[in-house]
């Protein structure tokens, strides 16, 4: 997509990288088109089999070393995915979150075991992921969770509550933060993944029904006496757990930024489409100097959203993106994406409102990008600490 004539930075040029792109634009046209997402907003969920068929594609575990199982990329492939999810309209499949996020914890924090055990099942969709961090009182506020993971013999026993859990009712993978010792605070968080096949006590509560991002199914869990072996703790050791959170939530806060743009880009394309067709008083509503300043507006303001988020993909890369960067491209792209959208829906007038129009559902997505991954707030706390 390039509607912002931007340069993509040399990084993004390889051919590897741009073959992969068409390929994955492909893969979306066959297995998520315009229709197959409708149903997934009807359904509240993604069918099951697209998981496995991503895995048969080659889609899951892009960024993982083959020698664990993955599928030998990095981070540029993930990107990659982001993108072509948000251009063509699909990024309601949590396949990203998976990937990106779920991942990662067992890649650089799980042992030799955990790693032979899990990242192969998770590649081929056998497992699909999550992250149980948010629970009814505790949002951002991470050191606050009130879940917990007791050691009883050689097992741990789970109990508490969580929401707002991302694939909550497909994910049978679920990495769950809890206190292994409440009374250490964050010193005694740790991240115990629960496989949920089976597992005795564990329970789904409702399929959330959220403003926006619909096809995505977003649940609550519970946890009553959850049996879990012993070796499930990632790392082997308690106590790790907010360091681990610590060290990844920046890729997951570019992972929203990343997000943000390819979803601000698709509602430009479709805008610019709508004023040319649409006219008002005899001429084309692209005609009116206010839409040409409309426009020009939101394509400055994503061009250097854009410029910006490119900046910090080339220091992900690289191992140099820091907290307070992230939270910046967290907080400033999210913020763009709602006011850029909100004006592009304007241009739309009262078709804008109608959900048959691809810019209202972009506007309902756009408003949760502010909250998870950390509040827009909780960006600026984090920022201002840097001052």
């Amino acid at each position: 997509m390039n509607v912002l004539n931007v340069p993509e930075p040399d990084f993004m040029q390889e051919e590897e990288i741009v073959l992969f792109s068409d390929s994955v634009g492909k893969w979306i046209d066959e297995h998520a088109p315009p229709e197959a997402v409708q149903s997934w907003i009807a359904n509240s969920s993604v069918p099951r089999e697209l998981w496995n068929a991503s895995g048969e594609a080659g889609l899951l575990g892009l960024s993982m070393p083959e020698a664990d199982g993955g599928m030998g990329g990095d981070y540029r492939h993930e990107v990659v995915l982001m993108r072509q999810l948000g251009w063509k309209g699909a990024d309601h499949f949590g396949i990203s979150l998976h990937n990106a996020i779920v991942m990662p914890y067992i890649w650089h924090y799980g042992t030799e075991e955990q790693k032979a055990r899990w990242l192969p099942r998770l590649q081929s969709g056998e497992l699909v992921g999550a992250i149980a961090m948010t629970e009814p009182g505790a949002g951002s506020d991470l050191q606050g969770v009130k879940t917990t993971a007791i050691k009883t013999g050689n097992q741990y026993v789970v109990n508490g509550s969580k929401t707002f859990i991302t694939n909550g009712q497909l994910a049978n993978f679920i990495i769950v933060v809890a206190k292994t010792d409440p009374s250490e605070g964050a010193k005694g968080t740790s991240l115990i993944v629960v496989e949920t096949d089976g597992a005795e006590g564990f329970e789904r509560g409702r399929n959330l029904h959220k403003i926006g991002m619909e096809g995505n199914d977003t649940s609550e869990l519970f946890f009553n006496d959850v049996k879990v072996p012993g070796e499930n703790i990632i790392g082997g050791g308690e106590g790790q757990g907010f360091i681990q959170l610590m060290q990844q939530l920046p890729q997951e806060r570019l992972n929203i930024a990343v997000q943000g743009v390819a979803a601000a880009e698709r509602g430009l394309v479709e805008t610019i489409a709508y004023v040319k067709d649409r006219k008002a008083f005899g001429k084309r509503i692209l005609d009116f100097q206010n839409t040409q300043f409309k426009l020009a507006e939101v394509k400055t303001k994503l061009t250097v959203a854009k410029v910006f988020v490119d900046h910090c993909l080339g220091l992900h890369l690289e191992g140099k993106l820091d907290a307070a960067t992230a939270s910046m491209a967290k907080y400033w792209v999210t913020d763009i994406q709602g006011e850029v959208i909100d004006e592009m829906l304007q241009l739309h007038g009262g078709y804008g409102y109608m959900n048959e129009y691809p810019i209202a559902q972009l506007y309902k997505d756009a408003r949760v990008q502010r909250i998870y991954g950390g509040t827009n707030e909780i960006m600026k706390l984090l920022i201002a600490r840097t001052l």
